[in-house]
């Protein structure tokens, strides 16, 4: 099944995950620490209370952007794609609201895993959500499996596949979070 298939029959809760896995993949990018959204991944349980989302999202808008202005690049194209993930969440978690993001979120973290990866991918990243990948670059073929994995997990198993998730998560935040310590490093 496809990247668009997964997004169009996900419930609520693998629709704020599926964006929420995106965001946090691309924190590198926004100067946060690893722990900066762990408290939304918590309010996607089952004992969580979904009103507390918005309160939640604040904090870390917060927290990102004051880690965001002691780092931050002009003209960053990947940064910037980042920021407007975060300023495009949601306050309110109800289905609707969150389909958009998650659909956008995956856009765009597809996209600056291909602004971040030096092999060529000249395919639109649309042709990839649905599921043409051939010729496709490493680092986005790895952020499009990761994405799905995501989406079948949480179908699969709900609120109990929420760890996996962010297992998923937390694998490609680390593998982002060399990609931009190596571009530094280039640049430096």
């Amino acid at each position: 099944m496809s990247l668009v298939e997964l997004i169009a029959q996900a419930d609520e809760r693998g629709l704020a995950a599926s964006g929420l896995a995106c965001l946090d993949r691309c924190v590198p990018l926004l100067g946060g620490d690893d722990e900066i959204l762990r408290p939304l991944w918590g309010n996607l349980t089952e004992d969580s209370d979904a009103a507390d989302w918005g309160e939640l999202l604040e904090q870390a808008r917060g927290k990102l952007a004051s880690a965001a202005e002691e780092g931050d690049e002009e003209g960053d194209e990947a940064g910037s794609l980042a920021r407007r993930m975060l300023a495009a969440a949601p306050d309110d978690r109800s289905a609707a609201e969150v389909r958009l993001w998650a659909d956008a979120c995956s856009v765009a973290s597809l996209q600056i895993h291909r602004l971040l990866d030096p092999a060529e991918d000249d395919s639109p990243v649309d042709s990839r959500r649905e599921g043409r990948t051939e010729g496709m670059s490493p680092l986005v073929a790895a952020e499009l499996r990761r994405q799905v994995a995501v989406l079948e997990v949480l179908a699969g198993h709900g609120a109990g596949g929420l760890r996996r998730a962010l297992e998923v998560s937390t694998e490609g935040r680390r593998v982002l979070r060399a990609v931009v310590s190596r571009r530094a490093r280039g640049r430096g």
